[in-house]
């Protein structure tokens, strides 16, 4: 045990990026999933104390509406994780499934499905985002749907790579010598192989897709019934000048989200990068 511990702790010790950006993914965690035990009011009620500076009474202030920040802060961690972990979920499933075709079959298959991706990527995703959420109705789980639908051609992209590459390799050739199936050699003998660059795209896809669920929020298509970072910074830009912190923390927030994830995601690509080269 005390050996393990040794060993993770020189490993975070020499690689920053991983360990800053695991720190900052915790910390999103942490506070959307206490959320309830760490701010004690509710990010929703108004008083009458408003543009209250931050350390009056409260440690962030309070808005227009004389709502506690900090528990709206808080409190939209679980909306923006919410939406980045399901959207990252349903991209990389459908990109696996679309890559793993792709690549396995080639010829025409691989063709037609590259052009879909190719389709997707071309037009705007933010822009596209916003018109199917205002088609079909505003919600955590609506936005969640659609940015998973809108974002697996990377994924996709990346699986079929990683499946070209593996069509000649020994262990495959290998595979299909013994007798195994089609969905034996993809799934079990190919995919494995291919999953640590999706993880990494997985990762990354969650601070982009928080980025996205920030931008619709700030246009006022997110849940009204739920605190958004995005709906946040939308109230405030009427007081910019007055009250800076009304502004200044949920930007913040959704900084250090979308920058702990992206660096979470660039640490892994070094891990596993190293590990395949010693390897």
């Amino acid at each position: 045990m005390t050996r393990r511990l040794l060993r993770l702790l020189r490993l975070l010790a020499h690689h920053q990026t991983f360990t800053l950006g695991t720190l900052l993914v915790a910390m999103l965690i942490v506070a959307a999933f206490a959320a309830p035990l760490i701010a004690h009011q509710d990010p929703m009620a108004t008083s009458s104390r408003t543009f209250e500076p931050p350390l009056a009474r409260n440690i962030m202030g309070t808005d227009q509406l004389g709502r506690d920040l900090w528990a709206e802060v808080v409190y939209g961690a679980r909306v923006s994780l919410t939406v980045g972990v399901g959207a990252s979920l349903i991209s990389t499933f459908i990109g696996l499934c679309i890559g793993v075709l792709a690549g396995y079959r080639g010829g025409p298959t691989d063709v037609v499905l590259m052009r879909v991706a190719e389709f997707f990527q071309v037009i705007p995703q933010f822009f596209l985002a916003i018109v199917l959420v205002a088609l079909i109705g505003r919600g955590v789980d609506r936005v969640t749907i659609v940015l998973g639908v809108l974002g697996w051609p990377l994924v996709a992209r990346i699986v079929r790579a990683q499946f070209l590459a593996l069509r000649a390799v020994e262990f495959t050739e290998a595979a299909r010598a013994i007798g195994a199936g089609d969905w034996y050699i993809a799934n079990r003998v190919m995919l494995p192989h291919a999953l640590p660059p999706v993880i990494v795209a997985a990762t990354q896809n969650v601070s982009h897709a928080i980025l996205l669920e920030s931008g619709i929020a700030f246009f006022g298509l997110g849940d009204p019934n739920l605190v958004s970072w995005g709906a946040m910074l939308n109230a405030a830009q009427a007081y910019l000048g007055q009250s800076w912190w009304i502004s200044v923390f949920p930007g913040a927030a959704i900084a250090l989200s979308v920058i702990g994830f992206s660096l979470l995601g660039d640490g892994l690509n070094d891990l596993l990068n190293q590990r395949a080269r010693r390897s």
